[in-house]
């Protein structure tokens, strides 16, 4: 079979196109050079050349044809744009999600398939599997990968059924030690290099630097809310219908300055997200400060001290209808309809036990215990055991 690898440098992609080498499949490396700017990089180098230098040696030392695609301007229409858009509206987006979608496995995939290749493969601890329903109809199932510290089935959780199909994660039943092993015994350059910290192939991205590039600084206050405020000890209404309780459950508490107390400045609300506490410069408190709320009307920042914190907890969050994504369809609720899942609302969260619930205004999704930092624009993800099933962009 011929298969196109995306090889990114790392040592995942490399390993994963050695596995499918061996294997007997004809193998095509693609490098994507997604973006040009080493303006914005924490260190003096050119991220993406590093990287395909080392994409290189990996295709070289595994005898495979390779070849680097230009995808700036759609990774900077596509991602990079988006993500401007999102924070100035005061939410957090997530590139490496959109990146997925949006060009590693839309353009990319298109691209390769063009080539004659028949699957796709990347470098994701993630699993896909397939079996057939009642009607003959071949349905495809997005598994976490085996590795609980490294899955990054989360990353995935915006593709559909049409791009599981074509999609292959080669290193999803392994460890990411057994990954290096494998890149060691193979002598492979990239054995020993660093996971990449910075933005989906754009490298050692400073983020609020990124963000400076076009959202100007705009300087506000910084409230504190304590945890005496009454919106935190205001008896829970009496509801009449589930849709009233999540409404309520899912509300944004609308803080004001006179609700607490002015104990800083910043330099834009845009730049920063729920749950942060890095960035304040606040001082004089026995823990840290984390951000609870944004106005960006007022470009006002509100904090609460402590992890603990009443103000950073929801039991329940909304996605509007438009924002669901069922990676498997033939699950898809109904009006009306709930479900018992496990969910996440980023990387690397514990999955916790939660309940869908379907309404014509969209979906809720109500958590046995209250999550922090829940914020407007990230992914919320569900699975039932370890298999995701939807997705949606937290409203």
């Amino acid at each position: 079979m011929k298969i196109v690898v995306g090889l990114s440098g790392g040592v995942d992609s490399s390993v994963a196109a050695y596995l499918l080498q061996k294997q007997g499949h004809d193998v095509v490396a693609l490098f994507m050079r997604n973006w040009n700017d080493a303006s914005v990089t924490l260190e003096d180098e050119c991220p993406w050349i590093e990287d395909s230098n080392d994409a290189l040696m990996v295709a070289q030392k595994l005898g495979i044809p390779f070849q680097v695609i230009d995808m700036s301007e759609l990774y900077k229409e596509k991602i990079v744009d988006y993500m401007f858009a999102e924070y100035e509206k005061g939410r957090t987006p997530n590139p490496d999600v959109l990146c997925n979608r949006e060009v590693k496995f839309d353009v990319f995939m298109k691209t390769a398939l063009s080539l004659g290749a028949e699957k796709v493969a990347t470098g994701h601890y993630a699993r896909v599997s397939s079996d057939f329903d009642e009607n003959g109809t071949e349905i495809f199932h997005l598994l976490a990968g085996k590795d609980n510290n490294k899955d990054q089935s989360y990353f995935l959780c915006q593709l559909n059924q049409d791009q599981l199909s074509k999609a292959l994660f080669p290193i999803g039943e392994l460890t990411k030690p057994e990954v290096r092993e494998i890149a060691r015994e193979m002598g492979l350059v990239t054995a020993d290099k660093k996971d990449s910290q910075g933005l989906c192939f754009i490298g050692k991205v400073s983020l609020p630097t990124f963000l400076q590039q076009q959202l100007k600084p705009k300087e506000g206050e910084i409230v504190e809310i304590f945890s005496n405020f009454d919106g935190f000890h205001a008896d829970k209404p009496q509801f009449s219908t589930k849709l009233e309780e999540l409404q309520f459950l899912s509300r944004k508490i609308k803080y004001r300055k006179s609700d607490g107390k002015v104990i800083g400045k910043h330099q834009g609300a845009h730049y920063f997200t729920i749950g942060q506490s890095k960035g304040l410069g606040i001082g004089g408190h026995k823990e840290s400060c984390f951000i609870i709320s944004r106005d960006m009307e007022t470009n006002t920042i509100y904090v609460g001290e402590g992890r603990g914190f009443p103000g950073l907890f929801q039991t329940a969050l909304k996605i509007d209808t438009p924002e669901i994504h069922w990676v498997r369809e033939d699950l898809r609720l109904e009006n009306g309809e709930s479900m018992k899942v496990k969910a996440r609302i980023r990387y690397r969260q514990t999955l916790e036990d939660a309940t869908l619930y379907q309404f014509e205004e969209g979906l809720y999704i109500e958590f046995e215990n209250p999550q922090s930092a829940v914020a407007e624009g990230q992914f919320a993800a569900w699975y039932l055991e370890d298999e995701l099933i939807g997705s949606g962009v937290i409203s």
